[in-house]
């Protein structure tokens, strides 16, 4: 069965507890280094050449994947706005703790449709991410070959509540439900395919 590998990027360089979606951050060169290290060697020797490996377009992503071809040169680099975090609005380069209660519980309660600091709904985001997976989860069943991705935690999110029961279902993201583990910076997580798409990825 084809995997999608969802790497996600170095941490970046900033002070712990910020919210930083979509704020192009600069990553630490030598962590970006020794992930592209690791995944080179982890990546299936068996992978057919001139894998496309695609990434989020901002700079801790795009970073570690011009480091991982580097090393391998049979990887094909494809970028894609799609892939990239959610987009925080107001919120962004702003302490977690400093943000106003009332918008964060409002969030909270309605997960799916509200956009934190005027930027990205959740379902929006959702239905980007998925069509994406769906891309290259036809390509994948084609070429029975895994997917790379390298994203961040937001997306990997997405991809587990777009592969899971209530993903494929069509329910409503919600608090409640949503999943919580990502990988860590420099980390990767293997998810199945294919993926059939649900109403949740298309927009309300």
């Amino acid at each position: 069965m084809p995997q999608l590998w969802l790497v996600r990027h170095a941490p970046v360089l900033a002070p712990p507890g910020i919210c930083y979606g979509q704020l192009d951050l600069p990553v630490g060169l030598e962590a970006t280094a020794r992930c592209a290290e690791q995944l080179a060697s982890a990546v299936p020797r068996a992978l057919p050449r001139s894998l496309v490996v695609r990434h989020s377009t901002l700079q801790r992503c795009e970073l570690l994947a011009q480091a991982a071809y580097a090393l391998r040169p049979d990887f094909t680099l494809k970028p894609d706005a799609r892939l990239r975090e959610l987009d925080f609005g107001a919120w962004e380069g702003l302490a977690w703790e400093a943000l106003p209660r009332a918008e964060l519980d409002t969030w909270a309660a309605q997960l799916a449709t509200y956009a934190p600091g005027g930027g990205e709904r959740l379902v929006d985001m959702l239905a980007r991410v998925g069509a994406a997976l769906q891309e290259d989860s036809a390509v994948a069943g084609e070429t029975e070959s895994d997917v790379v991705w390298i994203a961040h935690a937001g997306v990997a999110r997405c991809v587990q509540w777009l592969l899971g029961e209530r993903g494929q279902r069509g329910d409503a993201p919600c608090s409640a439900h949503w999943p919580v583990h990502a990988p860590a910076p420099g980390a990767w997580a293997l998810y199945p395919l294919p993926f059939s798409p649900s109403a949740t990825a298309r927009r309300p």
